[in-house]
């Protein structure tokens, strides 16, 4: 078996592939193709699988090439849809495809003069000038109206399955285009080969059937299944419906990696394999030491370490670690203080609030600061007390009766953390 191909298999990474795939993978360094639709300025941790195998790929000798799809994004794929999405303007497209390009620089090698140097390409700029009676003419008439119709994403769609619109001939033509895509790369990148979710066989073979026909030329295909939860769930998205980006304005580093730390110990065991490049070997050892002390919780530690790091930075992944350990109560006051505000606000979201206007909180007493002007306490001798029994910190600082507030304690220049306790937080926030 193909080494790649193989790879793909143990991790898990494996759908499906046309017969003769991996012997074209053994013959020659090959050139494939996956493509990205620039439906926002930013991918998602969803489009980190195929991503990961663009990488993989690489790895393996072979020459990668990720497509943005600006015409394509025009139009939208119906594959797993059960209605028509919005169409997005030309202008606001440029802008997405121009984001996209500029996050998958960075985990494929587009520098050099290897073989199997990456590339980026764009559908937009080999069909921008095609006219539509060209194109049904040369790329419609090449295949029938059934043979469309068969696909599963059409069917589904038209039968009104699942409660699915029906279709429009914008996204009845999107298989043609995304066929010819890979006619057009066939012909002038010598690409061989297309890669893309399970959804996307029926999109992928018509490209094969198009360059067969039209060209008399051999093509393949490989999918990779459709990623969930180990619950069925869908995989990437918030409890509230959200997605986790790869863009840290978007999602934050603290999040993301949150995101990851938090996995069950079944979904952290298929997710090592899927979205780290560790081997086979010291995967196997990680979910055995795993086994012994699930309660240390190092498979999901050393997944969200790996995944940080290769989408942010180690910088990124160690800010969160110490954003995550402030909670816990491992962390210095030094910590706190080096938060931003959007991390600091997610690490302690839900924790009660109390505005103050600045000149206000300046010079407060920790006495009134606790109990009148926060509410935090309930009475001045409540705040007493609790001050004699060295249980109130600020910042996680210990604090006595005689502190009062400057400058200097406020987080970001805007926020204060009081605590009682281990536990019982309340935040400041000067306006």
């Amino acid at each position: 078996m193909n080494p790649f191909i193989e790879e793909l298999k143990w991790r898990g990474l494996y759908a499906d592939m046309m017969p003769g795939t991996d012997e074209q993978l053994n013959k020659e360094v090959t050139s494939a193709y996956i493509g990205f639709d620039p439906t926002a300025d930013s991918l998602h941790i969803g489009s980190l699988i195929p991503i990961k195998v663009l990488a993989h790929f690489q790895q393996h000798g072979h020459k990668p090439i990720a497509l943005v799809g600006g015409a394509t994004g025009m139009i939208g794929d119906p594959s797993g849809k059960s209605s028509e999405r919005n169409l997005l303007d030309e202008e606001t497209l440029n802008h997405y495809v121009s984001c996209i390009k500029a996050q998958l620089s960075k985990f494929l090698d587009f520098e050099g003069e290897e073989a199997n140097r990456a590339e980026l390409v764009n559908n937009y700029d080999w069909m921008k000038e095609f006219s539509f009676l060209d194109f049904v003419r040369d790329i419609g008439k090449n295949l029938t109206v059934n043979y469309m119709m068969a696909k599963e994403s059409v069917k589904k769609r038209i039968t009104g399955e699942n409660g699915a619109e029906g279709m429009s001939f914008t996204e009845f033509t999107y298989q043609l285009l995304q066929g010819y895509d890979f006619l057009h790369l066939y012909k002038n990148n010598n690409v061989k080969l297309q890669m893309g979710g399970s959804d996307q066989w029926g999109n992928i073979t018509t490209g094969t059937e198009l360059i067969r026909r039209k060209v008399q030329g051999e093509a393949f295909a490989l999918t990779v299944p459709l990623i969930t939860k180990a619950d069925g769930s869908k995989f990437g998205k918030s409890e509230s419906g959200e997605n986790y980006w790869l863009d840290p304005k978007r999602t934050s580093p603290y999040r993301f990696y949150q995101f990851w730390v938090n996995a069950t110990d079944e979904d952290a065991e298929r997710f090592i394999k899927f979205y780290t490049f560790l081997s086979k070997e010291e995967i196997e050892s990680l979910v055995e030491e795993h086994k012994q002390a699930p309660h240390e919780r190092k498979l999901q530690k050393k997944l969200a370490e790996e995944v940080t790091v290769w989408v942010h930075s180690r910088e990124d992944y160690e800010k969160a670690v110490k954003a995550s350990e402030i909670l816990f109560g491992r962390s210095t006051a030094d910590d706190l203080k080096n938060l931003d505000e959007n991390t600091f606000l997610e690490v302690f979201d839900g924790v009660p609030q109390k505005e103050i206007i600045k000149d206000e909180l300046i010079g407060t007493n920790i006495i009134d600061l606790i109990s009148e002007k926060s509410g935090f306490l309930k009475s001045k001798g409540e705040a007493r007390r609790e001050l004699q029994s060295n249980s109130i910190s600020i910042n996680k600082d210990k604090v006595n009766d005689t502190f009062e507030v400057s400058e200097q304690d406020l987080i970001d220049g805007k926020f204060m953390l009081l605590q009682k306790g281990k536990k019982n937080y309340f935040i400041v926030k000067s306006v």
